[in-house]
Order: C-alpha cells, then structure tokens, then sequence
C-alpha cells in the first residue's frame, strides 16, 4: 500500500487497539468493541474535522455485522453505496472482508458479493499491525483509497449512472 502523506496522518490520528480479541472471545470481545467504537468515533470526528466525512456505519448488538453508507464526492456528484461486512470469526488476526453490494460485478476488483479486493497491499500491511488496527483503519486503507481508485474510472467507464440530485 502506497501512502502518501495524507493517508499517513489520517492513519496515525487513528487510536490503535490494544485488545487482542474477536466474537469468539466472549469475555473480552466487549473490551475490544468498545475500543472500535472509540477508534470509529475518533475517525469520524476527525474526517469531519476535515470537511472529509464519507460514510456511516452502524453494528448489530453483538458488534460481528457492521452496515451503513459510504460515498464519494466525483466531479461534483455525490455517488453513495450500501456498504457492509461481518467481523470474521478469527477477527482481528483476519481483517474484515468490505462488502458494496450494488457494485457487485461492475469491476475487476472486486469479489463475488460485492466484496472489495484489498489482498496485494493492504493484507500485509493488517498481518504487521495485529492487534492495533480495527475497523476504522480498514475503513481509512481500505475501501477509501479503493473508492478514490475505483468510483472516477466506473464514471468514464460508463457503469455508473449520474447520481440522483
């Protein structure tokens, strides 16, 4: 993964976790979804901190399926998606799989389902960072440079129609 230098603060104004644990982990899951939520909360004031708020993001009581919007500002229109993932059970060894459903077979990176291709860059990068990376670094160097990346070229490709105003 190529980070220039606004990915980098971006990444570093995000709370690591400490909580070495997922859903399965029972007894300390709770400890490590409070952290995410922390974490998320702290990302999101951040980006609209930054007049760079891009998406909404809410869980199941249990913290293990994670669905909102997200969306991405092109030539000035608003092109905005259903996005979801669930937290794997091996969570957070395994990085969650980003799902948008609606783009599903519009692009080669992408996965049957929707789900968004991050192996080559980000894989490793989540492998080095275990336990200290949650949703919200997921979020920050995964589906967004994948946005970035991926919405302008769909537009010109044709695959994406114009927003509704």
């Amino acid at each position: 993964l190529v980070m220039d230098e606004n990915l980098k603060s971006t990444i570093s104004s995000i709370p690591l976790l400490t909580t070495n644990a997922g859903p399965r982990d029972h007894d300390t899951w709770m400890q490590r979804l409070k952290e995410e939520y922390k974490s998320l909360i702290q990302f999101v004031q951040n980006n609209k901190a930054n007049d760079n708020d891009w998406f909404y993001l809410e869980s199941n009581p249990l913290g293990t399926r994670w669905f909102g919007k997200c969306w991405y500002i092109y030539e000035m229109k608003k092109y905005e998606f259903d996005v979801q993932f669930e937290i794997p059970a091996t969570y957070p060894t395994t990085a969650p799989e980003i799902e948008l459903p609606e783009l599903d077979g519009k692009t080669a990176k992408m996965y049957r389902g929707g789900k968004i291709c991050l192996t080559v860059h980000f894989k490793p990068l989540w492998a080095k960072n275990v336990p200290h990376f949650g949703i919200a670094h997921a979020l920050a160097m995964g589906l967004s440079p994948w946005l970035a990346a991926e919405i302008p070229d769909l537009v010109r490709r044709g695959v994406l129609d114009s927003p509704k105003e």
